[in-house]
């Protein structure tokens, strides 16, 4: 063998572990490119994994904007396809969300798969926001008066989101990040004239949230006059502990255990008398009120 073809392979093999090395200081370099604090940041702000978070900001050259909104873009199509997978699964399961401003009040249910799913707090976030948009979105109407408004789930995924996007976009999003079945099921709202008052109970309740009250149990009861400030809540204490069906009258007399009428029901705060004779105790009238418990059947919720 001779010392030319000798060399011309030693350089061939210099060549190609120069190339490997290049090629893997190239990859670390890129690796490294990463900014550390960004991608803790983006973790902790979005909640994907540091894989994906990795990957959206060596994508945008550490741009954390951009990368949230791909992660983001990523999971809703992601939620989706997830979401047409699950559907028929049943999702009984979830929170009643309650926001009161001024003189207005909303309440939603958020749906999900279980229990476990529901005290997570990117699904409690959910609610909140749906509760906050079905808020906006009514009073972007100007409502005058007493205004009351049902709105049903096609009609409420329907509705712009916190972010500008859908509800419907969001339940997807969510979806994608929680991987379970979810929904929104239905919303009220309400807003009453200065002169009259808005009161609201909810039941196992969620710690730590303030201006959305979420639990299993929720009702609002608007109505004039009373005498303690407490009454608005006792109203809905009462109404999510007795189920009404319907108000009744102020001279309806009891109809014994059964009874299913607001006004006649023996009073969840004072065994002694009736609802209505708390009212008139207090110079208070009971003018509606809408019940929600998680996972009825709609239609089965107290209203007028």
């Amino acid at each position: 063998m001779s010392l030319s073809f000798l060399f011309k392979i030693l350089t061939k093999d210099l060549a190609k572990v120069g190339s490997q090395h290049a090629q893997a200081f190239h990859t670390g370099s890129h690796l490294l490119a990463v900014d550390k604090n960004l991608l803790v940041k983006l973790r902790k702000r979005s909640g994907y994994t540091f894989i994906n978070c990795k990957k959206a900001l060596e994508k945008f050259h550490n741009d954390i904007t951009q990368a949230e909104a791909w992660l983001n873009e990523q999971a809703q199509k992601e939620g989706w396809s997830r979401a047409n997978k699950l559907e028929g699964r049943k999702a009984k399961e979830g929170l009643i969300g309650l926001y009161v401003r001024d003189k207005a009040a909303v309440m939603v249910e958020v749906n999900c798969e279980t229990d476990f799913v529901a005290r997570n707090d990117k699904f409690q976030q959910l609610v909140k926001d749906v509760a906050i948009s079905a808020m906006a979105h009514h009073q972007n109407k100007s409502p005058t008066g007493y205004v009351k408004n049902v709105m049903a789930a096609d009609q409420l995924s329907k509705v712009s989101g916190t972010d500008g996007a859908s509800l419907a976009d969001q339940v997807a999003l969510t979806i994608g990040r929680l991987g379970e079945n979810l929904s929104v099921k239905r919303a009220v709202t309400v807003s009453v004239p200065d002169e009259w008052r808005i009161g609201f109970y909810v039941h196992g309740g969620v710690a730590g949230q303030s201006e959305v009250a979420m639990g299993r149990y929720a009702a609002l009861v608007v109505f004039q006059g009373g005498q303690e400030e407490s009454l608005g809540r006792q109203l809905g204490r009462h109404i999510v502990g007795e189920a009404p069906a319907s108000l009744g009258n102020m001279d309806d007399l009891p109809g014994g255990e059964s009874e299913t009428r607001l006004l006649p029901q023996t009073f969840l705060g004072d065994p002694d008398r009736t609802v209505a004779q708390v009212l008139k105790g207090q110079r208070a009238r009971v003018l509606d009120f809408v019940r929600f418990q998680c996972g009825e059947s709609i239609g089965e919720e107290a209203k007028l």
